[in-house]
């Protein structure tokens, strides 16, 4: 919410400086966002009186002749719409010639044959706006002729205040300062408003009844639709330009200056709080106003902007009383009393949020009726939220207005309207319903605190609750508080509490360490986060760094990668690229990797989610690419299949887990692996997912050169308790054997073979080496491994001896052989 520093000030005297107020109002818990300095038109712009407006024949232009005071009587022409037929009197701001705006300096020109002496600005040319719609104009008599406009305009400070959204009674210059004079112990001068005249008015209105059932879901009711209206005729409005004071704080407030009807009704919102409408009277018939839901078969209608809306039977409407005089509960009831609307032309608005072209202030309404109410903040913002309609009337009502400001609004508005439009409201006032208000709340001193954690004494709580507006009864340390009705925000005790701590003073929290207390069902809630963030750590550690990338993936991109097509899809893809969830984790690294130079080095992991039609799952994915070390180191320790292989066992170790590659056979064979460079994973014994090299054409789809390794695997990956055991002090023996087996058998089966007949003396198996040749047969390849006995004394060959023939023994009856040599 954007205020001037000066109505602020207009408002709370003796205000402390512009440059004091940042502390205060975070204090306040409305904290500033900004304060920008908003400028005084040069000097050279002067307020110049219309003498005549006259249109030039064959042009869309208009001479206006102006008396600018003691620089005498200038003509200016110019092509803003509303310079057409300016009453004479009415007062423009002139650029004189020398004055410079921006980049341009004005002076005399020639226009069609006439002397164009400076130029009419409009705001926007002025810098102190946002509107070019039109040049700037002001009612006769709002200064003498020649004034420079400064004096009247000058420089400001705009306050851009955050408003969270249960504190809507500060969505007004008058309850901004009534919670800041509160703070600040300061004196509130407040508009002098008249009472609310007490006879009722010339307008009627109906209101729909409370607790009406909604068609969308029976088990909600609206509380009311409006439970407190007023409405008041003011006849005889001379429409024109709002006065200069006006359009200026409505201009700062970051609204545009329309006319005097409209500007104050934006003004009395701006002012007060309270959204108010006009409506022309000569569409008010029957001089009724009648407040019904809409229409089941969807009433249009068409609003201020020229949009149009289809309304549902629980949207609110204002219609005008072109009806009989029975109450009217529904729009629906209504028509069947008026006949068939054509597109709204019975609605005079959509309640509490916008205006119907039906009903409209023109440019010649001279009567108007003024309503001002309080609406169901939850109805109107679903009818708001529904039609895309997010308007500064809606914008308060939907967090609260005071349900006793309106009848104060209306008569704001009418004396405004007869002090600045000559106008006459009528001597009474219509105001129905009964509004709810907030109910008494009981509380302790010592129960707020304690919950505050500050010595506070009652009776500075009295003062604070007091100074907001609240009666404060009760004796002793007891406290019964009727909060004032624009505090609809104040329900529990806990509400009050936080009052006075927020006028006490935050800062005055006592700094205490607390006191942490975990419900038992939260026992354990981190783990898989602390899970999460440990991989994260093993894997930075190893070298590589972590990818976040999208879930999103595309059928291509799927069949590209040979992996599952996508079967969670987007109803409003962004783009093509996009347009379901991703069922692996590896084309996201493969796409990541390809932004890598050529021959760069590439480590990369990501933790994410996948979609498969097996359902959602959790995934870690790894990828290396290119050389880990300088050419100038040896093969095997540069790069290639071992390199990321034993990253992978580092991984495993360093969690405290067992990791083994099994070789994939070719029809388990994943199909983005190369098929003679691919494995499954055993975590810990279990097979969580694959690793191995990717297929050359993958490759090559992905635009990657050289080889590229990739693991992708299931989550969580557990580790093992970390335990210690003393080392074995008795000495090791060692046997060697080469297994003679088909190339087809992996490693990982000679060794569960092995270990199988091992007894609990073997303690390892380690291979050292591998040879293929005619001494072993063609098809064939020698394992030789190197096993490792120990026990808790030292073994003898009579001991060692069977547990290898055992094995020897295992080995022939898998049908493979013994190399002697």
């Amino acid at each position: 919410m954007k205020l001037p520093y000066s109505w602020i000030k207009e408002l709370i005297p003796q205000l402390p400086p512009v440059t004091e107020l940042e502390p205060i109002f975070a204090q306040l818990g409305l904290p500033l966002e900004g304060i920008d300095e908003s400028p005084a038109p040069p000097a050279g712009v002067l307020l110049a009186a219309v003498q005549a407006a006259e249109p030039m024949p064959g042009t869309q232009l208009t001479r206006l002749t102006l008396d600018v005071g003691p620089q005498g009587t200038q003509t200016v022409a110019t092509g803003a719409a509303n310079a057409v037929g300016l009453p004479v009197g009415t007062v423009v701001a002139l650029v004189t010639p020398g004055t410079t705006l921006g980049e341009m300096t004005y002076g005399v020109r020639e226009m069609q044959g006439v002397q164009s002496w400076g130029m009419c600005a409009s705001a926007k040319e002025l810098g102190i706006g946002e509107s070019n719609a039109g040049i700037l104009t002001f009612p006769a008599g709002t200064a003498q002729p020649g004034t420079p406009m400064h004096q009247l305009w000058p420089v400001d400070s705009v306050l851009d205040i955050e408003v969270t959204p249960n504190r809507a009674d500060v969505l007004s210059a008058l309850g901004l300062c009534r919670d800041l004079a509160a703070f600040l112990k300061l004196d509130l001068k407040e508009p002098i408003i008249p009472a609310a005249p007490t006879q009722p008015g010339e307008i009627s209105i109906s209101l729909p009844p409370k607790g009406r059932i909604l068609e969308r879901d029976p088990q909600k009711k609206v509380r009311f639709g409006s439970d407190h209206f007023a409405a008041r005729a003011v006849s005889g409005v001379q429409n024109g330009p709002s006065p200069l004071w006006m359009q200026r704080r409505v201009s700062l407030a970051g609204m545009r200056p329309i006319d005097l009807i409209v500007d104050t009704s934006n003004y009395v919102m701006l002012e007060l709080g309270q959204p108010t409408a006009l409506y022309d009277r000569r569409d008010v018939a029957n001089d009724r106003l009648v407040v019904a839901f809409g229409l089941r078969g969807g009433e249009l209608v068409k609003d201020l902007l020229g949009n149009t809306h289809q309304m549902g039977p629980e949207d609110l409407l204002i219609l005008d009383g072109a009806m009989a005089d029975e109450p009217v509960m529904t729009v629906a009831d209504a028509f069947s009393v008026m006949g068939e609307p054509k597109q709204g032309s019975h609605v005079l608005g959509v309640a509490g949020i916008v205006g119907s072209d039906h009903g409209h202030v023109r440019a010649d309404t001279r009567d108007v009726v003024v309503e001002a109410a309080h609406f169901d903040p939850v109805l109107l913002r679903l009818t708001a939220t529904r039609l895309g309609l997010k308007t500064d009337a809606v914008y308060r009502y939907e967090r609260g207005v005071d349900p006793l400001l309106a009848p104060k609004a209306a008569v704001r508005v009418a004396e405004l309207l007869r002090e600045y439009g000559g106008a006459t409201p009528e001597a009474g006032q219509t105001l129905v319903g009964t509004p709810e208000l907030p109910a008494d709340i009981t509380t302790t001193g010592d129960q707020i605190r304690k919950l505050l954690g500050m010595q506070i004494d009652t009776a500075e709580m009295r003062d604070i609750l007091t100074r907001l507006g609240c009666a404060v009864a009760g004796e002793g340390d007891h406290l019964s508080v009727t909060p004032p009705s624009w505090r609809v925000d104040m329900l529990i005790w806990q509400d009050l509490a936080e009052e006075v701590a927020r006028l006490h003073g935050f800062v005055n929290l006592p700094e205490t360490l607390p006191h942490l207390r975990v419900h038992d069902s939260n026992l354990g809630a981190s783990a898989p986060s602390e899970n999460r963030a440990n991989l994260r750590r093993v894997l930075s550690g190893l070298g590589f760094q972590e990818a976040v990338t999208y879930t999103f993936t595309s059928d291509d991109e799927a069949q590209k990668a040979r992996t599952e097509a996508p079967n969670v899809r987007l109803r409003n893809p962004m783009t093509a690229e996009r347009t379901g969830m991703r069922t692996a984790l590896y084309p996201s690294l493969l796409g990541a990797a390809g932004g890598y130079g050529k021959g760069e080095r590439a480590l990369l992991f990501e933790l994410g989610r996948i979609f498969p039609a097996a359902g959602e799952t959790e995934r870690l994915g790894l990828l290396m690419r290119g050389d880990l070390a300088a050419k100038t180191y040896q093969d095997g320790v540069r790069g290639g299949f071992s390199v990321f292989k034993g990253l992978v066992q580092s991984f495993a170790s360093a969690l405290g887990a067992s990791f083994e590659l099994e070789q994939a056979r070719e029809g388990d064979l994943p199909a983005a692996l190369h098929p003679g460079i691919a494995g499954h994973v055993l975590w810990n014994g279990q097979k969580v997912g694959w690793l191995g090299a990717l297929h050359p054409e993958i490759a090559a789809d992905f635009g990657l050169k050289g080889d590229t390794f990739i693991l992708e695997v299931a989550l969580p990956l557990p580790g093992r308790e970390w335990a210690f055991t003393d080392p074995s002090r008795a000495p090791a023996a060692w046997r060697d054997l080469a297994v003679i087996a088909p190339q087809s058998v992996s490693y990982g089966e000679i060794v569960q073979v092995l270990q199988g007949a091992g007894d609990s003396i073997l303690e390892s198996v380690e291979p050292f080496d591998v040879f293929t040749g005619e001494q072993v047969g063609a098809g064939n390849r020698s394992v030789a491994v190197r096993m490792t006995y120990r026990d808790a004394k030292t073994l003898t060959d009579e001991e060692v001896e069977p547990v290898f023939a055992a094995q020897i023994a295992a080995v022939r009856a898998k049908g493979w052989d013994i190399r002697d040599k």
